[in-house]
């Protein structure tokens, strides 16, 4: 308990110095933050011009987190994000092969427009994500930890992109939409963004303060209501095995076990982001979209009827209301 309320009061300082750099993104940032304490990666989708890049770059100071950018085009090669290995010749000029790792062996490595990137390059990163180490040349190389990626996607120009695979997908915690902000939040953002001085985002956190959060996290206990209602929520998406007729009528695909895991993970995060002791069934409404989003995909019927997945997930959520 004591551990708990403590990490709570430092968390607060680490919302309130993102919040001095990212304006009016508060549900983002909390979702982005409920994300890095459960140990996942985080898949985040907006027009140009969000602060999606300068979020992540504020995350890795506030966070203390070494972190590193690619910008993902169709000609990114594998080899520019995992590394490489050159000859070198020594002193003694006999030869041998030395490894040149690349950026991806950072703690919070951003990947920005991952879907300009070729599928080959895309699954690059999904061993990387995955198992937090990568194999070249038969040799397995071990990530930093910790170890997260932060993905941006534009939702609006689609020509020369690669959409990502339902697998790689699959392995984003969340997916977290990101809009734009209110009025007085953009007031603000423009003044402050505009004049001789800018804030600067300060270190509050350590990467072992958030390796030892993220085990805390996952000692923080979880009624059986709310394990069987992250149970019901899941396995009521599948069109297979779901009582209700919108989901049998208008789902392709339902979520897997990871997403059950995924809500179960960061419904306790979100708990002690909160300083909670306990995570309810209101964490699991909360985050039953960013997690399910892309976890689902409606079929042609759906599209027909003018159905979304915000619909479907709504109707999802009820029963835990």
């Amino acid at each position: 308990m004591e551990e708990i309320e403590a990490l709570g009061d430092r968390l607060a300082s680490v919302r309130d110095r993102i919040g001095r750099v990212i304006f009016g993104q508060h549900e983002v940032i909390d979702r982005t933050l409920v994300t890095l304490l459960a140990g996942g990666h985080v898949l985040l989708i907006g027009v140009p011009g969000l602060a999606k890049t300068r979020l992540v770059e504020t995350l890795g100071t506030v966070l203390g987190l070494a972190e590193k950018r690619i910008q993902c085009t169709p000609d990114l090669m594998p080899a520019d994000i995992l590394g490489s290995e050159v000859l070198e010749e020594g002193e003694s000029g006999r030869r041998s092969f030395r490894f040149l790792p690349g950026p991806v062996f950072s703690q919070l490595l951003m990947a920005d427009e991952i879907n300009r990137a070729s599928p080959r390059t895309q699954s690059a990163l999904l061993q990387a994500m995955q198992e937090h180490r990568l194999s070249v040349a038969g040799q397995y190389h071990p990530l930093p930890e910790p170890f997260h990626v932060l993905a941006t996607q534009n939702p609006l120009e689609q020509e020369g992109t690669y959409p990502l695979p339902e697998a790689q997908l699959d392995r984003f915690l969340m997916q977290i939409d990101v809009d734009y902000p209110d009025r007085e939040a953009e007031r603000r953002m423009m003044i402050a963004t505009t004049g001789s001085t800018d804030e600067r985002a300060v270190t509050v956190l350590s990467a072992a303060d958030l390796l030892t959060a993220q085990r805390l996290v996952r000692r923080v206990p979880v009624g059986e209501g709310v394990v069987d209602g992250i149970l019901d929520l899941v396995r009521r998406g599948r069109p297979e095995m779901s009582e209700l007729l919108e989901v049998r009528q208008h789902v392709a695909w339902g979520p897997g076990p990871r997403a059950s895991q995924a809500l179960m993970l960061a419904a306790r995060a979100r708990a002690v982001l909160d300083g909670r002791l306990s995570p309810s069934l209101d964490d699991v409404v909360a985050l039953a979209k960013p997690i399910l989003k892309h976890r689902m995909a409606l079929n042609f019927a759906a599209r027909a009827d003018g159905v979304t997945l915000d619909d479907v997930i709504d109707r999802l959520c009820a029963p835990l209301m």
